[in-house]
């Protein structure tokens, strides 16, 4: 019989990995792989939670999907944790401004997660993040600003802790990760150049709570030849004036 804790762990792999394929779903075998668990666990697992409306299954494919309780759940919580409503203006703003694709993302934990995704008017676009893309601190400009603006010390237990090159590639080891920070603490905004998706660029500006922690981030992306180091400056501007005028709207208490 499972503990309390690792059950609890077990149907948070099961409902993120169904979180990771919507809105087509995914078969039992596929939300098993992806969440590490047995599949004759994740099939219990997603059979009870489909009792209680937080799955469901597709009846053309019979694909595993979030069911209608989580959505009444999210609406509960939004209440206190939705600050998209606030950030939409500014993504919307960016993305016209721009014509890339601008997006809002928050910290969770040791990730980022996209929120909001706008697209701007330029027809090349990067799909690198998409609204509910999960990566890790340091990882897609996102989460390299957001690392950045972290207390050295807190820098240096994650990096302490991770291995970001064996998912993404030497170009995350430690050493260039320190490098990514010191940039962007130079700059005040964070460059991804092509670091995920060989040719697709990023550029992110951090977004502060009442506290003065980085806990979200705007950012555009595109392709490598609009993200010139004629334009680059041009980019950061915006960004860096959206982020802080977004930051002063939270601050102020305009949304949680």
């Amino acid at each position: 019989m499972d503990a309390p804790g690792d059950l609890v762990g077990r149907i948070y792999q099961s409902l993120r990995a169904v979180a990771e394929n919507e809105p087509d779903g995914a078969t039992t075998t596929t939300i098993a792989r992806e969440a590490g668990l047995p599949r004759p666990t994740v099939h219990r697992l997603l059979t009870s939670l489909r009792g209680a409306g937080l799955v469901d299954r597709t009846p053309d494919t019979d694909h595993w999907v979030l069911g209608p309780e989580l959505y009444f759940l999210g609406v509960a919580a939004a209440r206190r944790y939705d600050v998209t409503e606030a950030a939409l203006p500014a993504v919307r703003r960016l993305a016209l401004a721009t014509g890339e694709s601008a997006f809002f993302s928050a910290r969770r934990g040791e990730e980022t997660i996209c929120l909001i995704r706008e697209d701007g008017a330029f027809p090349i676009r990067s799909h690198v993040l998409y609204e509910g893309a999960r990566f890790p601190l340091g990882v897609v400009s996102a989460g390299m600003v957001i690392l950045a603006h972290l207390p050295q010390r807190e820098v240096d237990d994650y990096l302490g802790t991770v291995d970001l090159s064996a998912e993404y590639g030497a170009q995350h080891d430690v050493r260039e990760i320190r490098a990514h920070v010191a940039a962007t603490r130079t700059n005040g905004y964070a460059l991804n150049p092509g670091l995920v998706v060989e040719g697709s660029w990023g550029i992110a500006a951090a977004v502060f709570d009442r506290a003065g922690s980085p806990r979200w981030a705007l950012s555009l992306t595109g392709v490598e030849h609009r993200f010139g180091p004629d334009r680059l400056p041009q980019l950061g501007t915006l960004l860096l004036q959206e982020a802080h005028a977004l930051s002063e709207r939270l601050a102020r208490g305009t949304a949680q």
